[in-house]
């Protein structure tokens, strides 16, 4: 019983990466965009969203860098990952990431963690 207590336990812990990678892609930035106010160097950043729909909150990783952003989430398939700018006073401006299995439309300003 004992042995059978503790393979649950390891399959547990095992199982955990995988359900938080869920709502989790990466995302290369060739060049260097802004969001709001926030201006994030070109990098590979983690991208993990907590919900679709419109209220979702989306949050852009990269090291010790952190920008969490409100945004709107919607589940819809790509072949690849992609980002979505535009061009304004000579800064590119980052409107949305189109991830594997959602689009992310960015709604406003960076809310915390800049």
């Amino acid at each position: 019983m004992k042995r059978f207590l503790g393979y649950v336990v390891v399959l547990a812990l095992v199982s955990i990466p995988a359900f938080a990678a869920k709502n989790s892609e990466n995302i290369n930035l060739t060049h260097p965009v802004t969001v709001g106010k926030t201006q994030l160097p070109a990098a590979q950043y983690t991208v993990t969203w907590n919900e679709t729909g419109s209220n979702a909150q989306v949050t852009l990783t990269h090291g010790s860098s952190v920008v969490t952003l409100p945004a709107k989430v919607v589940e819809q398939k790509h072949d690849m990952n992609s980002i979505r700018t535009d061009s304004k006073n000579g800064a590119t401006i980052l409107l949305g990431i189109d991830l594997r299995k959602v689009s992310v439309e960015f709604t406003s300003s960076p809310s915390s963690g800049q």
